[in-house]
C-alpha cells in the first residue's frame, strides 16, 4: 500500500538523521518495510521553504527518496469538495493540508502525520500517527 508522508514526518526524519538518532521516523519506516512512501507536490513545496533545504541540492536530497504525487484536475476538484464540507461544518484546516488530503483521497492513500487533529476532520481520510 502507498502512504503519503506529511511534511512534519520528513522534517523529523531529517533531524533524527542529523543527530545520528534512531527514533520515531526510523522506527515507523522499519515497521512499514512493505509499504511504498510518497510525498505530494505540496509537501515538496513546503520542504523547499525550510532552512535545511535552502539550497536546491539539499531540497532535491530531501525529496529524492519519495515519488512526488502531482497536481491534477481531480485533486483540485477533491480539494473543493473537502473545503466546502469543512467550511460548512466550521472545521476548516490549513490550505496545504487540504491539498495533501485531496491528493491522498484521489490516490486512495493514507497520510502519515503528527497532525491527526486536522487530517481526521476529512471524511474518508486515514491519518496514521508515527
Amino acid at each position: 500500500m502507498g502512504l503519503i508522508l506529511d511534511t512534519n514526518f520528513i522534517i523529523v526524519a531529517e533531524r533524527e538523521a542529523r543527530r545520528g538518532e534512531t527514533n520515531r521516523a526510523d522506527r515507523f519506516l522499519a515497521d512499514h518495510l512493505e509499504d511504498l512512501f510518497f510525498i505530494t507536490f505540496t509537501v515538496a513545496g513546503e520542504l523547499a521553504c525550510g532552512r535545511s533545504a535552502a539550497q536546491r541540492l539539499d531540497w532535491e536530497r530531501l525529496c529524492r527518496p519519495y515519488p512526488v504525487l502531482p497536481w491534477t484536475k481531480e485533486v483540485s476538484w477533491q480539494y473543493g469538495e473537502i473545503y466546502r464540507f469543512l467550511a460548512t461544518e466550521g472545521r476548516l484546516i490549513g490550505a496545504n493540508d487540504l491539498w495533501i488530503a485531496a491528493t491522498a483521497l484521489v490516490h486512495g492513500m493514507n497520510v502519515v502525520t503528527d497532525n491527526q487533529d486536522e487530517f481526521q476532520r476529512v471524511p474518508g481520510l486515514v491519518a496514521i500517527p508515527y
